[in-house]
């Protein structure tokens, strides 16, 4: 036996010095010039295309490393020393395996698998074994393509200058949007419609209506409406349009910059609602809270959470790791049915401290949290263990709905008042519902005139013909409520 042990750490040592390798490159074809920031790398034994996964609720393995002033054609190296999840290189399961690379520059593109301007690879298929010695090449010689939009008759995009995120950020800005137009437009060129400012949720991307020569603007209720879709797609996540130290003055740079260029533009006439789903549904409901005044309704559906009492089921401001409950339970981010795990908190953020900006839950901490020391948004609970930071959650405060609302009633009640509805699936797959529900209670002892909505189904089911029906005849009440005030 003691001959036995001094071998195995011989194996050992020569395996962790001997450690399968990726050699990275790109050619000055797809970017002539020195590249300084992270390189990542992308594997997957099921996904052909793997940095196209959805992080935080697709796992895989992946890899990021630090990099400065690497020139086109120089090599980089993955291997056990990069920053990884689930495990370092030469500990994952062998197998084949699809990979990809990226090299994010991160000019201004919510993910990095996507973002204008990256470069990345081609798929390469790989048979990782217990050759320990092999080393595998990679050329990015592919670039992510900036999006372009194409108009039709009832499409159209608006990009509005933004000085006010211009000035935060230190270069040129604009909030951008798809403005699509009802039928009525063109056939009565005299009218103007009210506006429904419609949010998609996290991921969702206006230039989805880019070239549709069938889309037209729907009717709230009977009612012919102008429809903007706003994405909130940014660097750090989707900036839910907040004023935030870390994305800008988002929802400054709507209201004050946006709103008046749309309005300038288009035949509007001053009504404005508001309609999102899940981040969207969080989205709208604050721009309602924030700007009561500005808006005359809003219907908020399966919102991010409004309590932070119950942020996905972690009461904040009573635990102390977002990872585990009190009796050790993993925390979960995701459920099917909103019961059966699917993923768990803790897999979450340990994936995300790999892929370091764009993801969800980092978009959590870019519109809560202060900026840190470093420049990049303070994270609200530590990767390794999911203890929560104290000093960060005291500026996630701010950004608690249900507690902004409970302490400015007073304040907000008269131009608030009535104008909001919220609704949700009572088996919504990433548990919001809970904190609606510790809303809906809160406001009823406020006496408060908001209405809230429960429904059968989840996060992505609930939207039947019922559901929709419900909301927008409360937003074309909500409409006809401001027209009789502003005859």
């Amino acid at each position: 036996m003691r001959k036995l042990i001094p071998l195995l750490l011989l194996i050992f040592v020569t395996v962790s010095v001997t450690a399968q390798k990726f050699k990275i490159s790109y050619p000055a074809a797809a970017y002539n010039g020195p590249f300084t920031g992270k390189v990542f790398l992308y594997m997957s034994k099921d996904n052909k295309e793997p940095r196209n996964a959805v992080v935080g609720i697709q796992f895989f393995p992946c890899f990021s490393l630090d990099v400065k002033n690497v020139t086109p054609g120089t090599s980089i190296v993955i291997d056990d020393k990069a920053l990884s999840y689930p495990v370092p290189l030469s500990d994952i399961e062998r197998g084949n395996y699809f990979v990809q690379a990226v090299w994010d520059r991160d000019l201004g593109g919510r993910a990095i698998a996507a973002s204008p301007g990256n470069m990345y690879s081609k798929t390469i298929q790989c048979n990782l074994t217990k050759d320990y010695t092999k080393t595998y090449s990679i050329v990015c010689d592919q670039v992510i393509p900036q999006p372009e939009f194409k108009e039709t008759e009832f499409v159209k995009e608006l990009k509005a200058p933004s000085a006010l995120l211009s000035a935060f950020h230190k270069k040129s800005m604009t909030v951008d949007a798809a403005v699509t137009l009802p039928p009525n437009y063109y056939t009565e060129p005299m009218r103007k419609f009210p506006v429904v400012f419609y949010v998609f949720g996290y991921g969702g991307d206006y230039h989805r209506f880019s070239g549709d020569t069938s889309f037209r603007s729907s009717p709230v209720d009977s009612i012919p409406c102008i429809t903007v879709f706003l994405d909130g797609n940014c660097p750090l996540g989707h900036c839910v349009y907040a004023n935030s130290d870390n994305n800008g003055p988002w929802g400054d740079a709507l209201v004050k910059e946006f709103i008046p260029l749309l309005e300038s533009k288009f035949r509007c006439n001053g009504a404005r609602l508001l309609r999102g789903h899940s981040s969207g549904g969080w989205t709208v409901l604050w721009l309602q809270t924030q700007y009561p005044s500005i808006f005359a309704g809003c219907w908020s559906s399966s919102p991010d959470p409004v309590d932070f009492r119950s942020f996905q089921k972690v009461n904040l401001y009573d635990g102390d790791n977002m990872f585990y409950a009190k009796d050790s339970s993993l925390h979960l981010v995701a459920t099917v049915a909103g019961f059966f795990p699917w993923a768990s908190q803790k897999q979450a953020y340990q994936m995300e401290n790999i892929i370091y900006r764009g993801e969800q839950m980092h978009s959590f901490d870019a519109v809560f949290s202060g900026k840190g020391a470093d420049g990049n948004p303070e994270r609200i609970c530590d990767a390794a263990t999911g203890v929560v930071n104290k000093n960060t959650l005291e500026h996630w405060k701010h950004y608690d709905i249900s507690l902004n609302l409970r302490t400015n009633w007073n304040t907000l009640k008269s131009d608030l008042e009535g104008k909001i509805r919220v609704s949700v699936g009572e088996q919504d797959n990433f548990l919001l519902n809970d904190a609606v529900h510790i809303l809906d209670g809160e406001m009823q002892k406020l006496n408060s005139k908001f209405v809230f909505g429960y429904y059968p189904g989840d996060h992505f089911t609930v939207s039947t013909p019922e559901y929709r029906k419900a909301g927008s005849a409360f937003l074309a009440e909500k409409y006809l409520e401001w027209q009789k005030q502003h005859p």
